[in-house]
């Protein structure tokens, strides 16, 4: 998945080489989430491998590399996943969700705006 440009700065200077040592030799190109993704669609290990087409929606497989705490400047191998794009975005959904409240948030203090209702905010 791409780097935001405002979390370059959390990733390491060698996170190319991490991801690509956790995708192509540790992993194999195969996705290796077992279910933590939440998806529900395959038990075991996910089938999708980078590059071939994606069981279910027969979309490309492009294999990324997820921090199972979200924190990207933790890099150690038992916090690192290889997970196709679809296991990945399930599996970062509800971090997606807060950060997206919490961003909507930050807007409208910014514009100077009193938030009395937050409820519309949290949902994504």
């Amino acid at each position: 998945m791409p780097i935001r440009p405002e979390n370059r700065e959390r990733y390491p200077e060698d996170w190319p080489t991490i991801s690509r040592r956790i995708r192509q030799e540790r992993a194999a190109g195969r996705c290796e989430c077992l279910g933590e993704c939440g998806r529900g669609t395959h038990v075991g290990r996910c089938p999708n491998i980078n590059g071939g087409t994606a069981y279910g929606t027969g979309s490309r497989v492009v294999l990324t590399v997820a921090h199972l705490n979200h924190a990207p400047q933790d890099c150690r191998d038992e916090n690192l996943r290889a997970m196709c794009q679809g296991c990945h975005l399930h599996y970062d959904r509800e971090h997606h969700r807060e950060t997206a409240a919490a961003t909507r948030r930050a807007a409208v203090e910014s514009a100077g705006q009193l938030v009395l209702d937050a409820a519309w905010m949290e949902v994504a």
